[in-house]
């Protein structure tokens, strides 16, 4: 890229902390990157709350702020849209963005069901716009080296893959009966939220997940109602009058991959929970072939544990500390031991949407791969009620296509 300043307009739709995120992504990106010449002018962002439309343009930084997420969709200077209100939100605004000719960063699940990620697909590819998804995980620089000992076939032939996201975040059964726990609002509960990032990891760093078999199940059945708009889940309500909790709490799901290489013929388990007592935020993949293995957990983000090799003097796993030789670090810190956060895996998501915006190397996740998500997704709802294994049809355009792993 030139070293000439490319401005990007952008604007922004919804000013909840995933908003907050995004915007402050942008920001980092001129001095995160400043050899790439992008920088993102924040020029209007809309919330249907006013005081978090205000918060937008006075502590955010943007140019104006508005109620009503039409009037960023017409501004002529916005050449770029975050997209981060609640699920049942995202089809209407996402095909709206694609409609006038918005490049979109939405955040996952992109719909609500298959039909509505597809819809989104259709048209943000007639209008010819770019899109990128919120799967922030996968740009963790230990997962980047894991993928490329993968492609490079270190590990050897993968034979099994373990992956699971577990979270506490709703497991205080008085916790608020919010719109995530919906079926009209939110789809499915777990899978879309949880479950799909573990899946797009799996995909991401062995290949395109094929087959599925798929059981759920929701652990708290009941939750204090309430009202729309005001509050959270992590809100704890005290003897208030109940709703039902309409969607699962936990998934789990046995997979075949596909005959794509690096993952062609492997098998594995994926399990994903929103109320589990213990992880925070306990994001792990593992991969085994005939030549090595490897394990990476979120919450030791910067580590990953490798594995060469079937003998030696010492068996075991060493650890490797995530360093400039790793995907994006260099860009963030100068050297081994010295973290990175949950933040800057954003950072690197808006850079890359941007550079592909900007006219450069298309790295970014793109609506291909919500799409597929969202077919394992509904092909896991399926056999979780019938019970029986489901086939899952490859998805074109995806960053797990064998492509990738030239």
């Amino acid at each position: 890229m030139s070293t000439s300043k490319r401005r990007i307009g952008v604007g922004l739709i919804s000013v909840g902390w995933m908003g907050q995120l995004h915007t402050r992504a942008y920001r980092s990106v001129p001095t995160v990157y400043p050899k790439l010449g992008i920088v993102p002018d924040l020029l209007v962002a809309a919330d249907s709350a006013p005081d978090r439309a205000e918060f937008a343009r006075d502590v955010l930084g943007y140019t104006a702020a508005t109620t009503d997420y039409r009037e960023v969709l017409t501004n002529p200077d916005v050449e770029v849209v975050s997209i981060c209100a609640p699920n049942f939100l995202h089809a209407e605004i996402g095909i709206a963005a694609a409609e006038a000719g918005k490049h979109f960063w939405i955040e996952k699940p992109v719909g609500r069901s298959y039909d509505e990620t597809a819809a989104i697909e259709a048209a943000a590819t007639t209008a010819g716009v770019i899109t990128s998804i919120g799967y922030n995980y996968r740009h963790a620089p230990a997962v980047e080296h894991a993928r490329s000992l993968i492609a490079d076939g270190k590990l050897g032939r993968i034979t099994n893959v373990r992956a699971a996201f577990f979270s506490g975040y709703a497991n205080e059964p008085k916790g608020a009966l919010s719109w995530r726990f919906n079926r009209e609002l939110a789809g499915s509960g777990v899978l879309g939220d949880l479950f799909s990032h573990a899946s797009d990891l799996c995909q991401y760093v062995v290949g395109p997940i094929a087959e599925i078999t798929a059981l759920t199940s929701t652990i708290h059945t009941e939750r204090p109602k309430l009202e729309m708009g005001s509050g959270t889940h992590f809100d704890v309500i005290e003897n208030g009058p109940m709703g039902t909790v309409e969607n699962e709490d936990y998934a789990a799901a046995l997979v075949r991959f596909g005959a794509e290489a690096p993952g062609a013929g492997a098998v594995g388990t994926i399990e994903a929970s929103r109320v589990i007592v213990g992880p925070s935020c306990g994001y792990q993949i593992e991969v085994y072939g005939t030549d090595g293995s490897l394990k990476w957990d979120f919450e030791r983000m910067n580590e990953l544990q490798v594995r060469l090799g079937r003998s030696g003097d010492e068996p075991g796993y060493i650890t490797v500390n995530a360093s400039t030789k790793h995907g994006d670090y260099s860009s963030f810190q100068p050297g081994p031991g010295n973290a990175m956060g949950f933040d800057d895996l954003k950072t690197i998501e808006a850079k890359k949407f941007l550079l592909a915006v900007a006219g450069g190397e298309a790295t970014n996740s793109n609506v291909h791969d919500a799409v597929s998500a969202a077919a394992i997704v509904t092909a896991a709802e399926v056999s979780a009620a019938s019970g029986q294994w489901q086939k899952i049809e490859p998805v074109a355009g995806t960053t797990a296509s064998r492509t990738t792993f030239g």
